[in-house]
């Protein structure tokens, strides 16, 4: 099936636009299936992460309070090896700032969040997750895609979030019924070269059914 993508100035019906943090309470409002933050990171930040060497991206998975985000941040980009600068501060900050964000919207005292370096078709088909929610920003590379679909197939209409703007998807596990139809996926990219760097948060409500544990990969 054909499909227009499109970059995101507008967004599809039932997607909350906000051009503040305040206004992503749109996500818990009825009928509205997604919510996404339109802002754009600073120049200097992408251009920044875009010409990093892959290798020193931070990757992993953890558990954990909201304020231990940070320190938990630190670490995976010691261990990656990032360089320390001013950019590399503003990213830590500013991951630090959207579990804190997600934590208060979603009333949860964990996250997991996990940081991933992406450089194939990875979640390539259009899909809603098995989760409550999900807070996903795309720091480097092409945001996520995501669309309507009122028959279960891929949707006709695709639309494409901007490189450090975060959404937030609403998942299975959401209360509300019926599902709204938003699909989305991470952008096919297996083949051009391209690297993403891909924040994903979720919130945990009761941790000790959870495996606590960090894996850098």
């Amino acid at each position: 099936m054909s499909t227009i993508t499109k970059t995101l100035t507008d967004a599809a019906i039932g997607v909350g636009i906000a051009d503040d943090p305040a206004a992503l309470s749109v996500f818990k409002k009825p009928g509205c299936a997604a919510a996404i933050w339109r802002r754009q990171m600073p120049h200097d930040v992408q251009d920044w992460l875009a010409h990093l060497d892959p290798d020193h991206l931070p990757s992993g998975r953890i558990i954990l309070r909201p304020d231990a985000v940070p320190q938990a941040v630190t670490h995976l980009c010691d261990m990656a090896e990032m360089p320390e600068c001013a950019e590399r501060d503003w990213l830590q900050a500013d991951i630090a700032r959207m579990a804190d964000l997600f934590a208060d919207l979603m009333s949860v005292a964990y996250l997991r969040v996990r940081f991933g370096v992406v450089t194939t078709n990875a979640c390539r088909k259009f899909h809603m997750d098995a989760v409550t929610a999900r807070l996903v920003c795309t720091y480097r590379g092409s945001g996520t895609q995501y669309g309507i679909s009122t028959d279960g197939h891929d949707p006709r209409r695709v639309f494409q979030v901007a490189t450090g703007a975060p959404i937030l998807l609403r998942g299975s596990l959401w209360p509300e019924n019926p599902p709204s139809g938003l699909l989305h996926r991470s952008p096919p990219i297996e083949g051009t070269g391209e690297t993403r760097l891909v924040l994903v948060l979720d919130p945990i409500f009761d941790p000790g059914e959870e495996d606590a544990y960090l894996h850098v990969g």
